[in-house]
């Protein structure tokens, strides 16, 4: 359409252009820059550090960790291979708009079976054949080593969650210890500063009244010296 609509327009002598066709020619181009415009949303594109293959997308042995994996892939991907990397996790709702996928190679990482893992082990639950996945277990904790993620039980996976909460806790009320210790410290410091000052104040004052005791002393004397003169 777009292109029956340049020729036409440049086929003519430019003296037989009509005005009504100069509108035409600015509607065209504005359909083709803005199709220029969208290219970049529609036109498939590859996350970095991984390659890309037709619907395949091959991030192996990259090293990607959860701060590193990319933020998205192609709706239309099928394939994707995450396997030897460094995963702990996998980002909340990573995958759930890749309608066209198939599988995807998740063994050989590092998955640390706590809260984190919980999108994980729901986005494996819904996979048609989760026997494709028994190699995707768990590093840690001690207590889940080599438990295959698909299926461990939601209450395994909230006891973690209840330790990570507890320790959060105990360590939030050593902080508020160590804060209040902290406080008593200082107030004690304080305390003893104030002291301080106070006997300073006292010694201070004495000196001043035996200074002035002294003053009032010698100067009758100094009196009569004069009287004597």
């Amino acid at each position: 359409m777009l292109l029956h609509c340049l020729s036409s327009y440049y086929t003519l002598p430019l003296c037989q252009r009509p005005a009504g066709q100069q509108s035409a020619k600015m509607s065209c181009w504005i359909l083709f820059l803005s199709l220029l415009g969208f290219l970049p949303l529609v036109a498939p594109t590859c996350p970095s550090p991984c390659k890309c293959d037709a619907n395949i997308v091959d991030c192996l042995s990259r090293g990607l960790t959860e701060s590193s994996l990319p933020a998205a892939f192609s709706p239309s991907t099928r394939t994707i291979f995450l396997n030897h990397n460094q995963l702990t996790s996998i980002p909340r709702g990573l995958l759930d708009n890749l309608q066209s996928l198939q599988v995807a190679y998740l063994w050989g990482n590092p998955w640390e079976c706590d809260c984190d893992i919980l999108y994980l082990r729901s986005w494996l639950q819904w996979q048609q054949n989760r026997t494709q996945y028994r190699d995707v277990v768990c590093a840690s904790p001690e207590h889940l080593r080599g438990r295959i993620i698909a299926y461990l039980s939601e209450d395994e996976l909230i006891s973690t969650c209840q330790y990570w909460y507890c320790s959060l806790a105990l360590f939030s009320q050593i902080c508020l210890f160590v804060f209040i210790l902290l406080q008593a410290v200082l107030l004690l410091f304080i305390i003893l500063f104030l002291h301080r000052f106070q006997r300073i104040a006292s010694v201070a004052r004495q000196t001043t009244k035996e200074m002035h005791q002294h003053i009032d002393t010698w100067a009758p004397l100094s009196e009569n010296a004069h009287g004597i003169d």
